[in-house]
């Protein structure tokens, strides 16, 4: 697959692959005989990856330990279970922090629907003598 198809196929930049490839994120990619990169299935599977655990709010640095500690084979499973238990930890409070935000933002709201509802009940609805190029009806504050 072409950078191109493997872009629009998993909705990332081609900026965005080189630069994983560059830094280590994605294994190396092949290329064909013209030098374009040719990804293949596991490609794509790694760069799926490591999205979503980006959309989670890993960090770079963190996802280049656990590519390193995968390299590293068999002997790294306890350390890469640890270090996913940390950021589970993590996104356990971020979601928390965002649920608490949720929660002032929808209190807002409802203040703001409120006083709507409280301005809409003084407002009345007066028929008004229609002249050239006005409106018939109008409403206007008690």
């Amino acid at each position: 697959m072409t950078i191109t198809e493997v872009s629009e196929r998993l909705d990332i930049s081609q900026d965005t692959l080189r630069y994983y490839e560059r830094i280590g994120l994605i294994p190396r990619v092949n290329r064909n005989k013209s030098g374009n990169r040719d990804y293949t299935e596991e490609d794509c599977k790694w760069i799926e990856f490591i999205k979503c655990m980006r959309g989670a709010g890993l960090t770079i640095e963190v996802l280049i330990e656990y590519v390193a500690l995968f390299q590293r084979g068999d002997e790294t499973i306890e350390a890469r279970k640890e270090l996913f238990i940390e950021q589970r930890k993590q996104l356990i409070a971020r979601i928390e922090d965002m649920k608490e935000t949720l929660e002032r933002l929808d209190y807002k709201i409802a203040i703001y629907e409120q006083s709507i509802v409280e301005k809409e009940k003084t407002l009345t609805y007066t028929k008004v003598l229609p002249e050239a190029g006005q409106l018939s009806n109008l409403y206007r504050q008690k």
